[in-house]
């Protein structure tokens, strides 16, 4: 019998998205992340989560069994797509929703601009009106990335009444990164990790922002220095920060990050929705009783 491996389930939903007893598998669930992978030698597929759990070459070469690896979505950088080819094993993806991670940004900037955390907290403390709402109509937005979720993303912030630019290495713009900056009220980075774009907002670009501009990231936490953000927050060098991805996931417990002030913090949930999910975990047993039959589904290596 196929024995098939869901990484990193935190929810322990993936059996309430999808029909995985039409595999006919022994289908075993993990809610809880390991960083080991032994556990995973005796597994024929694995469906792995985004990039929750890394595949180099050298973890590949620990599964013997592997023959099928599921990701989510049509690309992911934490497998090493070469490799799994060399040693035979097909990697496929899934579809996704186009609009999950535009939405919780705007989530992150309303709550960084009407500090709603603070205010909800105050409430069920007893009290009442503790701050001083930053007005968005009239403000400007600057977008690093602008790609489909910065398009998206943009088009709410005309649709607030701001004011959108727009800087990434691949537009041809006159507007330069340290204008961007220097101009924005709020910064929102949508570009993909990479050599490139790693550490892509450090120390020198965070003294360029204003005092009260917000920096918000659902992208990936390695464009944004952590230990420089941290400065800035702790010197009031910036107004906050929205954070929804991080260096190392889950977040440490005792990761700096979750005491910083002036941020609004979630656990890289950009792209955790009911139809995001749904797709995700259908398409995976798609892809799964396809190449059961020989005939894989959405190939990429």
């Amino acid at each position: 019998m196929t024995r098939v491996a869901i990484l990193d389930d935190y929810q322990d939903v993936a059996r309430r998205f999808a029909d995985w007893d039409r595999l006919g598998a022994e289908v075993v669930v993990f809610t809880e992340h390991r960083d080991d992978i032994d556990h995973l030698e005796s597994f024929d597929v694995i469906m792995a989560m985004r990039e929750r759990t890394p595949f180099p070459r050298e973890r590949l070469e620990r599964l013997p069994n592997l023959k099928l690896l599921v990701t989510t979505g049509m690309g992911n950088a934490a497998i090493d797509t070469e490799a799994a080819r060399e040693l035979g094993i097909t990697v496929a993806g899934t579809g996704g929703t186009p609009t999950h991670t535009a939405e919780l940004t705007w989530g992150l900037i309303l709550a960084l601009a009407r500090q709603i955390p603070r205010e909800d907290a105050g409430v069920r403390a007893g009290g009442w009106q503790q701050t001083v709402g930053f007005e968005l109509a009239g403000r400007t937005l600057g977008v690093i990335g602008l790609g489909r979720l910065g398009t998206q993303v943009a088009r709410i912030g005309e649709a607030f009444g701001m004011d959108v630019i727009a800087w990434s290495q691949n537009m041809d713009t006159a507007l330069t990164k340290a204008e961007l900056l220097g101009r924005s009220d709020v910064v929102t980075i949508h570009v993909r990790l990479s050599e490139r774009s790693r550490g892509l907002i450090g120390a020198e670009e965070l003294a360029l922002m204003k005092p009260t501009a917000y920096l918000v990231n659902t992208s990936r936490g390695p464009i944004v220095d952590e230990g420089a953000l941290l400065a800035a927050l702790a010197n009031g060098q910036i107004a906050g920060a929205g954070i929804d991805v991080y260096d190392t996931e889950p977040l440490p417990a005792d990761h700096p990050l979750r005491s910083a002030p002036n941020t609004v913090l979630t656990p890289h949930i950009g792209y955790v929705t009911d139809a995001s999910y749904a797709r995700f975990f259908q398409d995976a047993v798609e892809d799964i009783a396809a190449w059961q039959r020989g005939e894989p589904l959405r190939v990429i290596n």
